[in-house]
């Protein structure tokens, strides 16, 4: 269940239903005709990137690359809230070389901070400053308001369609043991 704020709305998405969607879409990329596997496919690349463009937009308004706020939540998201530059790097599917020079970014702008590692002086973890996490919070804030109004211009079929696709990228079943425990 998903609740919309500013709408004020709860959208209920039936388990068994998505379920059903998501088997067919494997049937239909399994089948010669795979147009209902594109059809998800299709819906969701379209949510998964207007949500990406609200993002990037409210992160240039502030002055930050876009990928530089990837590299914040990264780090922010991260289970101990710390990461070294070659897990920005994995977790952006960039370089290290470019992680380093986003980092640098960062730690100048005084969004992260680098602490050296007990273990091994070598290494660094870079960690959220309170600016940077205020600077997260505030670009959510946005970014939250957008993604309301986009979610109430979706109909049930497109976010069906688009999270059947998520469930069959990530290898997720709904199957009855899973569906009972949302």
């Amino acid at each position: 269940m998903a609740r919309n704020r500013d709408a004020d709305v709860t959208v209920v998405v039936s388990a068994a239903r998505l379920e059903r969607k998501r088997r067919e879409v494997i049937k239909s990329r399994e089948g010669e005709d795979r147009h209902r596997y594109f059809q998800g496919v299709a819906e969701a690349r379209y949510v998964l990137r207007k949500v990406f463009r609200l993002v990037e937009d409210e992160a240039k308004k502030v002055g930050l690359d876009p990928l530089a706020h990837q590299a914040l939540i990264q780090v922010y998201g991260s289970a101990g809230a710390t990461l070294r530059v070659k897990e920005i790097a994995d977790r952006l599917d960039i370089s290290p070389a470019f992680a380093s020079s986003l980092v640098k970014t960062l730690v100048e702008k005084r969004y992260l901070a680098r602490k050296k590692s007990s273990e091994d002086q070598r290494v660094a973890w870079l960690s959220m400053t309170k600016e940077g996490k205020r600077l997260l919070h505030s670009i959510d804030e946005q970014v939250q308001r957008h993604v309301d109004y986009f979610n109430r211009q979706l109909e049930p079929g497109q976010r069906e369609a688009a999270m059947s696709i998520l469930l069959f990228y990530v290898g997720v079943s709904l199957g009855r043991a899973n569906a009972a425990n949302l």
